[in-house]
């Protein structure tokens, strides 16, 4: 069977990005590729970790579900329209807004759980 995409990144998002992204570093001992306001990738052990700035991010207030545990998935592709189209056809529904369809597409898995398809940026060893 052929993929149709490679995990990216677990991405996490945060109000600051930068103090999560020093947690994790210090806790998991991951190294920092790339650190901005808006975005901090970490790395390590075959594993990408990716911090992204929401400003009006809410914590899940876990155990609770009024507001439900958040996270997303990255998945790295080479041309996004192709694997656009061969995960809908695997069953996942493409939402709008699309925030920045031209760098990545934002689709929802068959339990609406959101992840974005992305040509990556910044090269990931």
């Amino acid at each position: 069977m052929t993929a149709t995409a490679k995990f990216g990144a677990i991405s996490l998002d945060s109000k600051d990005p930068r103090g999560l992204g020093l947690f994790y570093r210090q806790l998991l001992g991951l190294e920092l590729e790339y650190e901005s306001d808006e975005l901090v990738v970490l790395q390590g052990d075959g594993v990408t970790l990716t911090i992204e700035r929401v400003d009006d991010h809410i914590p899940p207030d876990w155990p609770g579900n009024r507001v439900p545990k958040q996270m997303h998935l990255d998945l790295f592709v080479t041309a996004l329209d192709s694997a656009e189209q061969a995960a809908i056809a695997l069953g996942a529904s493409k939402p709008d807004p699309q925030p920045e369809p031209d760098r990545w597409r934002v689709l929802l898995d068959p339990s609406g759980h959101p992840f974005c398809l992305t040509v990556p940026a910044i090269p990931i060893g």
